[in-house]
């Protein structure tokens, strides 16, 4: 699978957009979080999973394996592109995506400090 082809497939789930997020592009459920994010220079993406799920897909190919820190704990999966069918990238991001739409909507960091502004 290639850079494009990740890309182009991210951006096919409803209500999904593609921000800059550091040195990656992040894909995230508007309203929501992000679900994926690209590294175009290493060829990978780093997909977040369900534990459960993260287990199935890093026994079933090489090139799939939790991310080797905390974030890794929490689901997050990377994919080699270059080492990975378009299936297995449709089946993960499907699994994010889904994952992400069940959560409840994000709330806003400052929704606590709405008062406070007021007082000046």
């Amino acid at each position: 699978m290639t850079v494009k082809e990740f890309k182009n497939l991210a951006l096919t789930f409803p209500g999904t957009e593609e921000k800059p997020h550091f040195d990656r592009t992040a894909f995230k459920v508007i309203g929501k979080r992000i679900f994926a994010t690209l590294h175009e220079a290493s060829e990978s993406a780093n997909i977040v999973l369900p534990i459960k799920d993260k287990e199935v897909f890093s026994a079933m190919n090489k090139g799939i394996y939790p991310v080797p820190n905390k974030w890794g704990t929490h689901g997050w999966t990377t994919f080699e592109l270059i080492k990975i069918t378009y299936a297995m990238a449709l089946d993960a991001l499907d699994t994010a995506h889904k994952e992400v739409l069940r959560s409840k909507t994000r709330k806003s960091k400052f929704r606590n400090y709405q008062g406070l502004f007021n007082l000046f």
